[in-house]
């Protein structure tokens, strides 16, 4: 899950809705360059999120196991690397590391289609360049966060910067599906990757474009690696909010990897809808995260932050209820695929805004690479075991009635909610300042 506006002291000022974010932001030459150049990754990222599993189909037959695998590795590196390059990556600058990442994704996409058309590419190569981009995302992403505020400082600019990093994602998530469709049927789900190695390369541009110096950061007097990431993570877990942000976050992307899995080997293998069918489901489903994106600083403002997160993320979990249950003639099923993609969608786009101020508010500037790191372990993790079990559950109960599994034990998330201090409080709290001695 991508970010959206970080707190100030002021909650109804600070938390301001995409559309009144500071004039200024836009003469910020260096945040355009980062925005667009992301912006155009991000679309990239959800052609290779349809094409992947379609060229394991397409290419090689691959069983409801075998998918649920490749979508197991992409995602697994973030359970055992995450920490661990959060610590790194709170000892170096971090546009050099968000550079190499970048790189490395690029060419390995690129080197998918390339080795199909050689005849070359076999299954188990395939799950290790999944892998191996898995890699290099999981330094991007806890990198991403960490740089933004220097290039926009922590202040107002900020706000207005992350709400334009969440509305971009949504706009991807939106946009994505359907591009992905349209060209994995024109050209081959292969081929389709190119698109994406391409996006890498405009997001290098941008970033070698970025003018303003990024500060080394400080050496403490000793670096203990172990101690870094029990640091990190304890950090994380002694936060009863972050705690509850970051458990309850791995269920909803366990719940949300698991039906966007096992939905497409619905759709695929017992529904018989084209890759030009489900690119247009999802995208038209995630117009729901784009609105969430748009209209969450006005709901934040008016309403009790715990109130808020509760219903969005209630919406986000059952959601996925409406897939398992949609009859009838297909254009009434296709709708109620819609509808519950974009219930789930809505709920992401704003809960979103309310995890990431919480997050950046309660957590000291040298501390986000790890907590990021944590909360990616966590969040991803729960991706990653997501998608391996829509494979077993696939395999072993056939899509649909997995699907009916996903969507109960989502359900039953939602009492938990409650439990949560996150659900009992009023307003964003003021963000912390950096510990004495640190």
């Amino acid at each position: 899950m991508t970010g959206s506006p970080p707190p100030l002291a002021e909650p109804r000022s600070a938390l301001s809705e995409p559309g009144t974010a500071p004039r200024s932001l836009w003469r910020n030459r260096d945040f355009v360059r980062f925005w667009l150049g992301e912006t155009v990754s991000l679309l990239g990222t959800q052609v290779t999120a349809l094409a992947l599993p379609l060229t394991a189909i397409g290419a090689f037959g691959a069983t409801d196991e075998q998918v649920g695998l490749l979508r197991f590795l992409q995602l697994v590196p973030y359970l055992g690397l995450a920490l661990l390059i959060g610590v790194w990556t709170d000892r170096v600058r971090r546009r050099p590391v968000m550079l190499g990442a970048n790189v490395v994704r690029l060419l390995l996409l690129a080197l998918v289609p390339l080795l199909y058309w050689r005849h070359a590419l076999t299954l188990p190569v395939l799950m290790v360049i999944a892998c191996a981009v898995g890699i290099a995302s999981v330094a991007f992403d806890v990198s991403w966060m960490s740089y933004l505020p220097v290039v926009v400082g922590r202040g107002e600019q900020y706000v207005g910067a992350s709400a334009r990093m969440g509305a971009s994602s949504s706009a991807a998530d939106v946009a994505g599906p359907g591009l992905a469709g349209v060209l994995v049927s024109a050209v081959g789900a292969p081929a389709a990757l190119l698109v994406d190695a391409g996006s890498y390369l405009v997001s290098v541009v941008s970033l070698l474009l970025i003018r303003t110096p990024e500060p080394r950061p400080g050496r403490a007097a000793e670096r203990h690696l172990l101690r870094e990431l029990k640091d990190g993570l304890g950090f994380v877990l002694r936060d009863g909010v972050l705690r509850a942000l970051a458990l309850i976050g791995f269920c909803c992307n366990f719940s949300m990897i698991t039906v966007w899995t096992m939905f497409l080997l619905y759709g695929t293998r017992e529904l018989g809808l084209s890759s030009t069918v489900l690119g247009a489901v999802l995208a038209t489903a995630s117009v729901g995260g784009l609105v969430g994106a748009l209209v969450s600083g006005r709901v934040i403002a008016r309403f009790p932050l715990g109130r808020v997160y509760l219903v969005a993320q209630s919406a986000l979990l059952l959601g996925p209820v409406l897939i398992p249950a949609a009859a009838g003639p297909r254009p009434v099923m296709i709708g109620l695929f819609v509808l519950s993609f974009f219930t789930t969608y809505l709920g992401l786009g704003v809960a979103g805004v309310v995890i990431v101020s919480l997050r950046q508010a309660v957590t000291p500037q040298s501390m986000t690479g790890r907590m990021t790191a944590a909360f990616r372990t966590l969040l991803f993790g729960g991706g990653a075991l997501g998608g391996l079990a829509a494979g077993l559950l696939a395999g072993q109960f056939g899509a649909r009635g997995a699907l009916a599994i996903a969507a109960v034990g989502s359900a039953a998330v939602v009492p938990v909610l409650l439990r949560t201090p996150v659900v009992r409080l009023r307003a964003m709290p003021a963000p912390v300042g950096e510990p004495a001695g640190g």
